[in-house]
C-alpha cells in the first residue's frame, strides 16, 4: 500500500479547503471501500481527509410540520453524509416514513460494513466491475475501451451502457432517487444543491466518472422531502449469493396511494445501468390506476422496453420484468 498523510477536518467546508490545498487527496468516511482500493493501488492518494464526528455530518434531523387541525408530520428529513448505514436502517422515523431507504441501507453488505460504512461513502463508491477492480486499462482506469463488451459481462448494464457498461453499485442511491432527495454539496468557496436524479451521470458524459461532483467538493447532506399522505414504499434486491454482494437487480418503488388507487409513482431500478435507472413510462402507467396483477404485469413489460443486454446478461431482462411486477403488487396489497 502506498503511504499517505491523514488530515482531520472539522466541517465539510474545512474538508473542501484541505482538498484544494492538497491536489491528490480524497475524502474518507467509513473507509470500507476506499481503503481496499488504496491497498490494491486502484487509487493512490497522497492525502486522506478524514471527518471527526460532527452532528452536522453524522446525524439524522427531522423538521416537523404542525398544522392547526392535522397531526404533526415530517416536513423534511436531513441525513448527514457521514451517518452510518446501520443508523439509517434502524432509525424509527426513517423506517416509518421512508421505508424504502431503511430497507436499502439494511441490505448493504454485512453488519460489519453497515456499522462502518457511511451514506456518502455508499453513494460515492466506485464500480465493482472486475476489469476496473483488477487494474485493466479500461475507461474507468483512464484507458480507451470497456473490456466487458466482448468479455465477462454477466453482471453489467442492460440500460444506458456505452462506452462503459458498469452498473452503479449503490443500494441507497436507487432509494434516494425514488424518494426525490436533494444532495447538499459543499465546495471550497460555495455550496450547491442537486436533485438525486441529476447527481449520477452516464458514461456518455464522462466514462471515467459516475457523478457530477466537482474537484474539491464534498457530499455533506442528503435532504428528503416529507412523505405525502398515503405514501407506501419498498426496496427489493436480488442477489447472486446470500450475502455481501451487490444487486443483480433491485427495484425502489414509492407510491402515493388514495385507497387502492395510485395518485403518483416513482420507480427506479438498480443493478441494470451505470446510474439508478428511473422508469418514467412505468410511473405514468401506474398514475390514477388500481394496482392489479394485470397492471403490474404490464408495468413489468414496460420496464424492460429499450433493454440492450450483452452476450451473457440477457437473463436480467425477464428477471427485471418479474421483480418490477412483484414489487408493485406487494405495495398495492399493503393496507
Amino acid at each position: 500500500m502506498k503511504s499517505f498523510r491523514n488530515l482531520n477536518a472539522r466541517s465539510a467546508q474545512e474538508a473542501a479547503a484541505m482538498m484544494a490545498q492538497n491536489p491528490n487527496s480524497m475524502v474518507v468516511g467509513g473507509g470500507s471501500d476506499l481503503l481496499g482500493m488504496i491497498k490494491e493501488r486502484i487509487v493512490t492518494p497522497d492525502v486522506l481527509v478524514n471527518f471527526k464526528p460532527q452532528p452536522e455530518l453524522s446525524g439524522i434531523m427531522a423538521k416537523i410540520r404542525v398544522g392547526p387541525t392535522l397531526p404533526s408530520s415530517i416536513a423534511e428529513l436531513s441525513l448527514g453524509g457521514f451517518v452510518t448505514l446501520d443508523a439509517i436502517s434502524h432509525d424509527p422515523s426513517i423506517r416509518t416514513n421512508f421505508r424504502v431507504l431503511a430497507e436499502a441501507a439494511g441490505q448493504v453488505g454485512t453488519p460489519q460494513i453497515r456499522n462502518a460504512g457511511t451514506l456518502a461513502g455508499n453513494l460515492m463508491q466506485r464500480p465493482w466491475c472486475w476489469y476496473y477492480r483488477n487494474n485493466f486499462p479500461c475507461y474507468k482506469n483512464g484507458g480507451n475501451q470497456c473490456f466487458s463488451v466482448v468479455g465477462e459481462n454477466e453482471f453489467h448494464a442492460i440500460f444506458g451502457g456505452g462506452p462503459s457498461y458498469i452498473v452503479h453499485p449503490s443500494d441507497t442511491a436507487v432509494a434516494l432517487v425514488a424518494l426525490d432527495a436533494r444532495f447538499r454539496i459543499v465546495g471550497n468557496a460555495a455550496e450547491r444543491q442537486v436533485n438525486a436524479g441529476d447527481f449520477f451521470t452516464l458514461p456518455t458524459l464522462n466514462p471515467a466518472r459516475e457523478n457530477s461532483l466537482l474537484a474539491n467538493e464534498v457530499l455533506a447532506e442528503v435532504i428528503l422531502p416529507g412523505p405525502k399522505s398515503g405514501t407506501r414504499s419498498t426496496y427489493t434486491k436480488i442477489l447472486d449469493r446470500e450475502a455481501w454482494t451487490h444487486a443483480v437487480i433491485s427495484v425502489a418503488a414509492v407510491l402515493e396511494m388514495d385507497g387502492d388507487v395510485c395518485r403518483s409513482a416513482r420507480v427506479v431500478l438498480g443493478g441494470v445501468a451505470p446510474i439508478p435507472w428511473r422508469l418514467p413510462e412505468v410511473e405514468k402507467m401506474l398514475t390514477g390506476q388500481k394496482i392489479t396483477e394485470e397492471l403490474a404485469a404490464r408495468a413489468g413489460e414496460k420496464a424492460v422496453e429499450g433493454a440492450r443486454p450483452l452476450a451473457k446478461n440477457g437473463y436480467k431482462v425477464p428477471l427485471t420484468r418479474s421483480v418490477v411486477k412483484q414489487t408493485l403488487l406487494s405495495l398495492g396489497a399493503t393496507a
